[in-house]
């Protein structure tokens, strides 16, 4: 049974593509070869390419291994960091704690 391929929408596709751009430039302002760079990450060229194509097939261990390799690991942490509408969304869902009820006195009884 083969592995089912991933569908994106184009803006997403852009996305990924623009991500392996900015890898590959990354890659090239360090003068690394794609030979080294997936000899260091422990993957193979074919699989470098896919990452610096943006291929969404790619898996993101594979991903963190060139970005270490970049000495851009810290990056992936960037990722959903800032999250203003789920930050909102959060905050709309949070309970407004209620204050206690004040005791009720209970009237005095003859008998007690």
């Amino acid at each position: 049974m083969g592995r089912q391929a991933t569908l994106l929408l184009p803006k997403q596709a852009r996305l990924l593509e623009e991500v392996g751009k900015n890898l590959r430039l990354a890659r090239l302002r360090r003068k690394l070869s794609a030979e080294q760079v997936a000899e260091r990450a422990g993957i193979s060229q074919s699989i470098l390419q896919k990452v610096e194509k943006g291929d969404p097939s790619t898996a993101v261990g594979n991903v963190l291994q060139v970005l270490m390799i970049l000495g851009l690991e810290q990056d992936i942490l960037l990722l959903a960091a800032q999250d203003p509408q789920g930050r909102k969304l959060q905050d709309t869902g949070l309970a407004i704690p209620r204050q206690r009820a004040p005791k009720r006195k209970m009237p005095r009884t003859i008998d007690g």
